[in-house]
């Protein structure tokens, strides 16, 4: 990547200049020797954001989440750093990440979900499950599960390089090969390796990062199975991490390693099944002072065994059995986990058959009514009914969704400490969450529209708390709350501008039995009103301009220092160098505004960053 640094500072009017003459990316451009370089579009792909690759560092599963209008991704750092997903309303450990039929654990703490060290060309994705779908498809996540699939490898590859500014560099290698073909199948094989460092976009927000990555892929007619391998290296810091509001200059070494088996089979017309298998370990040392080793130093290490099976039989023209396991068993080794709390077992068991109940051309309704079995060594059983009842007619669809989850907590909130810098509760029981909403999509050739409304009862929900009457302490408790949510979004297109927008409205009544709490870190942290803006265009041929914005209301909360409200713009240009087959030029700038609202309340937000790269493909 060709790249250059630009200055911390730039006048409003330069940034507006940047704006109108930049944007955020290339989709389609061809030069003379036919090589064909597509980005996705905003009108047909799920991931509903304009701008493909980060300006902080190289791309990683979570960041197609940031800025997108059915996850609401709060960062620490920057998203590729440490990013909580969380899903209309929840916190981010009732967020599941799903990669083929089993959902990833850390069973720690759900900070680390989303480390996940696959490169984005291996998944299909971001899918989105919520309601009856993530009661069903879901595993130990109550509101909502990220949903990746494997791609098929396509032979090919690409080199690239970038730059910018707070001494940001990274750089990327990714290859795929088909080995063999046979009318039966083919065989492929596909690596990536990747890294990045910067001084942040604020002081003492450093980061440096590795990934490698690598599977081996068998695609037959009805199957294919993917043997994955892939490890991760992040050192972060941030002031005020993770134990804000304390003034503290912190930091995060993190290594994950990922060994996964995926088999997908259709078999009998459209019944199919897909089975997973992982172990994943990953390490974490943790620095209040990152200055100093022996000033509240943690280190935790988390292994997690798990197997499961998703499929669907159809046994008749009008009845189809839905079934969904999984398995789970982890442990922890850590410094500062004092109870014999270091282990647990979990299983969950979903059945859901679906019943056509008429059909009449286009029109189709369908019934769907289960239960799922979840259940662990360390917490008692739940049994969850799930229904739903979907009116298709062509493009058009219509649901009403009744669905029960369940999970239990993480070991930093059950098996640490009663007192100390993060307070752990020996008590807190099995998390419960009720779920009714109805939901439309309208499809059309160039436009599309989807809503949703909920009502959502937790239960027992697992909340990290502050009170001013113990200043010294986060303290996790269970808390009860409802909430009431709306979500829309359009999408049109008009010749070579593609538009996107969203709104969600949120609201909650929250019920702690504790008059103590003063303020919540998660569970009360989320935008009563968020507005997304996302824009592609294509500029000439060669150019495209793409263009994501976010406005949020976020809740009060007396630990936020600065504005409860927060307005972030993505834009980047990308350009195909007609002389150069296989060349590209990019240029992205994240944060444009340098809003430096606390995503979290009491840390710091980001910085603004620039960056240019270069990217080579054959």
């Amino acid at each position: 990547m060709i790249s250059v640094s630009y200055s911390k500072r730039i006048s409003k009017t330069a940034l507006l200049g940047v704006v109108a003459g930049l944007g955020a990316s290339l989709a389609l451009a061809q030069d003379e020797s036919g090589l064909v370089i597509e980005l996705p579009e905003l009108y047909v792909t799920s991931s509903h954001t304009a701008t493909v690759e980060p300006a902080s560092t190289f791309g990683a599963p979570v960041s197609r989440l940031e800025l997108n209008p059915q996850f609401d991704l709060q960062v620490r750092n920057i998203a590729e750093a440490q990013g909580d997903v969380s899903i209309r309303g929840g916190i981010f450990e009732n967020t599941g990440f799903r990669v083929g039929a089993a959902t990833l654990i850390d069973p720690q703490t759900g900070h680390y979900f989303a480390e996940i060290p696959i490169a984005p060309e291996m998944l299909r994705g971001p899918g989105l499950l919520v309601a009856g779908d993530n009661a069903f498809g879901g595993f130990n996540s109550t509101v909502g599960t990220v949903d990746y699939s494997w791609m098929e490898i396509a032979e090919g590859g690409s080199v690239a390089v970038g730059f910018g500014d707070n001494s940001l560099n990274f750089q990327r290698f990714h290859q795929a090969k088909v080995l063999s073909e046979s009318a039966d199948a083919s065989w492929g094989v596909e690596i990536e390796i990747s890294r990045s460092e910067g001084a942040g976009s604020i002081e003492n927000g450093d980061h440096n990062f590795v990934r490698y990555s690598s599977r081996l892929q068998r695609l037959a007619n009805d199957s294919q199975t993917d043997l994955f391998a892939g490890y991760q290296s992040k050192y972060l810091a941030w002031p005020e991490l993770y134990a804000a509001p304390y003034g503290s200059n912190e930091s995060d070494s993190v290594r994950t390693t990922l060994l996964m088996f995926n088999h997908a089979q259709s078999y009998g017309g459209d019944s199919k099944w897909e089975a997973t298998a992982y172990h994943r370990r990953h390490h974490d040392h943790y620095l209040f002072n990152r200055a100093s080793l022996d000033n509240r130093s943690f280190v935790h290490q988390t292994e997690v065994s798990a197997a499961a099976v998703n499929g669907a039989h159809v046994l008749s023209d009008v009845v189809t059995l839905n079934y969904m396991a999984q398995l789970t068993a982890d442990e922890i080794e850590s410094t500062n986990l004092e109870n014999n709390f270091t282990s647990r077992s979990y299983a969950k068991l979903s059945v859901l058959p679906e019943f056509l109940i008429s059909e009449n051309g286009e029109r189709r309704v369908s019934l769907r009514a289960g239960a799922s079995f979840d259940d662990s060594n360390r917490n008692a059983s739940k049994l969850s009914p799930i229904a739903d009842v979907t009116w298709t007619n062509g493009d058009d669809s219509y649901y009403f969704s009744l669905s029960q989850t369940s999970q239990v907590s993480g070991y930093t909130a059950v098996g640490g400490s009663t007192g100390g810098l993060f307070a752990s509760n020996p008590d807190l029981v099995r998390e419960v969450t009720r779920n009714v909403e109805v939901g439309a999509t309208l499809k059309r050739s160039d436009w599309s529209l989807s809503a949703a409304g909920f009502v959502r009862e937790d239960a027992d929900l697992v909340d990290w708390t502050y009170s001013f009457g113990s200043p010294n302490a986060r303290s996790a408790r269970n808390v009860d709350i409802d909430t009431y949510g709306v979500e829309i979004i359009a999408s049109r297109r008009f010749g070579e501008l593609e538009l996107l927008g969203s709104a969600t409205l949120l609201d909650k009544d929250e019920d702690y039995g504790d008059a103590s709490v003063d303020a919540s870190f998660y569970a009360l942290n989320y935008a009563k009103v968020r507005l997304t803006a996302a824009a592609v265009w294509r500029a000439t041929d060669l150019i495209q301009v793409r263009l994501d914005n976010e406005y949020r209301q976020q809740r009060e909360s007396v630990l936020r220092e600065g504005d409860d409200t927060a307005f972030f713009s993505h834009v980047g240009i990308y350009y195909t160098v007609p002389e150069v087959e296989g060349l590209e030029l990019s240029a992205s700038v994240e944060n444009l505004w340098e809003d430096d609202f606390q995503e979290i309340p009491g840390t710091p937000g980001r910085g603004r960053q620039f960056s240019v790269g270069a990217r080579w493909g054959w």
